[in-house]
């Protein structure tokens, strides 16, 4: 089968490989849509991040690169493995994708994305979602019902956002400033907005702005190019600022003017993948005595997050813009995003 493999910084290859056996307990899935994640950029660019370099095997999958990726994706059921019998095949599904020891608690509650060695089916083994199938544990798999499966290759991004928010403390009524409308951004605009949310984002390209604005996910959208975005918030708080801020950049001067335009005691929470060590100006956290809080991933939240699909709180059509072929990948794809980024949201790719 054909299958997208890491080599190293911008060297992605599409090769053909075997396909993967089926095993007890788990479930195989024919790929019908793969996501480029802001954390494939990153891999592409800078890595190996979450990637464990050739020679040295991830202690849980015990692969290292080159790794086949691509963890945002959704699939059909092909088959299912001895023990599996509360799916059927051909049911419509999604992953969370996860490499996580075997004798981790993943049961509700469990803060499992914590848990030592975790990293992503694709990349950091067990096959990923650029390829033509993959096999993953059945407590990883989630049925979609009747979503579109090109729709539902948004719901991991989407349960990111959901996450994030969950970790934020923040609740409706509250004003969201979010930095940066990238996928990751604009998803995590769509989860706030279904809460009763009102989202400010600040954003300097203009296809990311216009679609901020036309999906109805932000409220008001601020060009930091333009002016102050710290007076802008107040300005459009009686003076106050933002209740709770998120990251989506990994830009230090975005960083910076989340901690400018937050409240005093607010919370900003870091949604973003570094591949550097930002240089953040912390006095305003100090002097404002702001909480700033992680987030990575999810535990948990896939149901709520499907639910918020399911029920139409949240439209994942409107932020797909591409949709390739996975011969096209690197060039249509990968390079489209870092140098054309302006083009696209969220390109989704078909193997």
């Amino acid at each position: 089968m054909r299958a997208a493999r890491w080599h190293g910084r911008e060297d992605i290859r599409v090769e053909d490989v075997p396909e993967p056996e089926l095993r007890p307990g788990h479930v195989a899935i024919d790929i019908a849509w793969c996501g480029i994640c802001g954390s494939d950029l990153h891999e592409y660019l800078e890595g190996p991040i979450f990637i464990p370099p050739a020679g040295h095997p991830h202690p849980v999958s015990g692969e290292c690169a080159p790794l086949t990726m691509g963890h945002e994706f959704s699939g059909t059921v092909a088959a299912l493995g001895d023990g599996v019998t509360d799916l059927t095949v051909g049911e419509s599904v999604v992953v969370e994708p996860y490499v996580i020891a075997d004798d981790v608690d993943t049961g509700p509650g469990q803060s499992y994305q914590l848990s030592k060695d975790m990293n992503f089916i694709g990349l950091g083994g067990h096959g990923g979602g650029l390829s033509e199938k993959v096999v993953v544990a059945r407590r990883w798999v989630h049925p979609v019902g009747d979503i579109p499966l090109d729709q539902a290759a948004l719901i991991e991004p989407l349960a990111v956002g959901y996450h994030a928010y969950v970790r934020s403390g923040a609740g409706a009524g509250d004003v969201a400033l979010i930095g940066g409308a990238g996928p990751i951004g604009l998803l995590l605009a769509a989860v706030l907005t279904a809460e009763g949310l009102t989202v400010v984002v600040t954003e300097v390209s203009a296809a990311r702005k216009a679609k901020a604005l036309e999906t109805g996910v932000a409220a008001h959208v601020l060009d930091p190019t333009e002016g102050s975005v710290g007076d802008r918030v107040r300005e459009l708080t009686g003076g106050r600022g933002a209740d709770v801020a998120f990251e989506c950049s990994s830009v230090d001067a975005v960083l910076d003017t989340l901690l400018d335009g937050v409240r005093p005691t607010g919370v900003v929470v870091n949604v973003s993948i570094w591949g550097h060590k930002p240089a953040v100006d912390l006095q305003k956290l100090v002097l404002k005595e702001i909480d700033l809080r992680g987030t990575i991933a999810y535990a948990g939240d896939h149901p709520a997050t499907i639910e918020l699909v399911r029920s139409g709180k949240v439209d994942l059509a409107p932020f797909i813009t591409a949709r390739i072929d996975l011969g096209d990948l690197v060039e249509q794809g990968f390079e489209t995003l870092v140098h054309r980024n302006d083009t696209q949201v969220k390109i989704l790719v078909h193997p």
